[in-house]
């Protein structure tokens, strides 16, 4: 590990300060159990760390009926809370398929939507090429074993995939991210938070230096009090997705009147089943309308060598998902 400095900031206006120091290299710290792993791998170099946790912890519903999250809630604090588990069941669902407790008692929501890929070739900082860690070295991942990778929205430099659970859900929400930096404060909505890696793969999000997430909005959102998330994985003990599902879905008179869905493990970030979406609003509640939305969001579909089944895989789980909806809605 590299040797860093530490500092604790009291509030927001000094981490802001000490995050936009121009003569090092500053990370913010939240929980750490993303960022402190890649500094023991020598995958993330920060010369300063600034430590954030101690606010930005409060958990409040909005004069327009939402929820407002503080950027260093823990994600158990989120995963339990009644608003949360009674409005928004795909996040607690996605949060606790996310973890072990151990890693949701110091993970924090700022942090999460911050966590970086575990592509097999990232962290191999001895043996192998990464644009994302060293850009215009090439992706060894492409030719190599690729089984968890990409298969939408990928590019010749990179095709590694977002881990987060958490942040799926927050795709299928409509969550607001509401950001302090150089530019003052500013909100942007979640879908633009994290970017697909074109030809700059190193970039994971839109934030500029110095950029601290304060929290998360959750708009009113009827629909999702009829959601659920499903990861589908290698192991049921805390293995990242292959592919997962966040839905919500409303049906009136036998019609899908509303539906947001959002996939994970497809992508190098959260990816909103906009096709699928258009595909079933306004049609009929039934399997055959399910499979052909699946077919429709994953008919731009480019598998790499090892990972062609994770496009049957996911038509599967979207159909499965929104059949088990149905059944709740009807």
């Amino acid at each position: 590990m590299t040797p860093f400095d530490y500092a604790r900031a009291g509030d927001t206006a000094e981490a802001l300060r000490l995050g936009a120091t121009a003569d090092a290299a500053t990370a913010y710290l939240g929980g750490g159990t993303n960022l402190v792993d890649l500094m023991r791998e020598n995958v993330a170099r920060p010369e300063r760390l600034v430590d954030v946790t101690g606010f930005s912890d409060a958990i409040a519903q909005t004069d327009a009926g939402g929820l407002l999250i503080g950027a260093a809630v823990r994600n158990t604090a989120v995963a339990e809370h009644r608003f949360v588990r009674t409005h928004y069941p795909m996040l607690t669902r996605a949060i606790l398929a996310g973890a072990s407790a151990q890693i949701r008692n110091m993970a924090t929501v700022g942090g999460n939507l911050l966590q970086r890929t575990r592509c097999t070739y990232f962290y191999d900082t001895d043996g192998s090429r990464c644009n994302k860690r060293t850009p215009g070295q090439g992706c060894d991942a492409i030719d190599g074993f690729n089984r968890i990778h990409a298969i939408v929205g990928a590019s010749p430099a990179c095709v590694a995939t977002h881990p987060s659970d958490m942040c799926v859900a927050l795709a299928a929400l409509d969550a607001t991210v509401h950001l302090e930096g150089g530019r003052g404060r500013r909100s942007l909505p979640f879908a633009d938070l994290h970017r697909l890696p074109g030809e700059h793969p190193e970039l994971d999000t839109v934030l500029e230096p110095g950029d601290l997430i304060t929290a998360i909005e959750l708009p009113p959102l009827p629909i999702a009090a009829n959601s659920t998330y499903r990861k589908v994985r290698d192991r049921a003990s805390y293995a990242f997705a292959l592919i997962s599902v966040a839905a919500a879905l409303e049906i009136e008179g036998g019609q899908i009147k509303d539906v947001r869905i959002a996939l994970g493990g497809v992508a190098h970030k959260p990816w909103r089943a906009s096709k699928a979406e258009a595909a079933l609003r306004g049609g009929p509640a039934n399997e055959q309308a399910f499979r052909d939305a699946a077919i429709a969001e994953l008919s731009d579909a480019r598998p790499l060598r090892d990972n062609g089944f994770k496009i049957e895989l996911a038509k599967r789980t979207l159909v499965a998902v929104l059949a088990e909806l149905s059944g709740a809605a009807a």
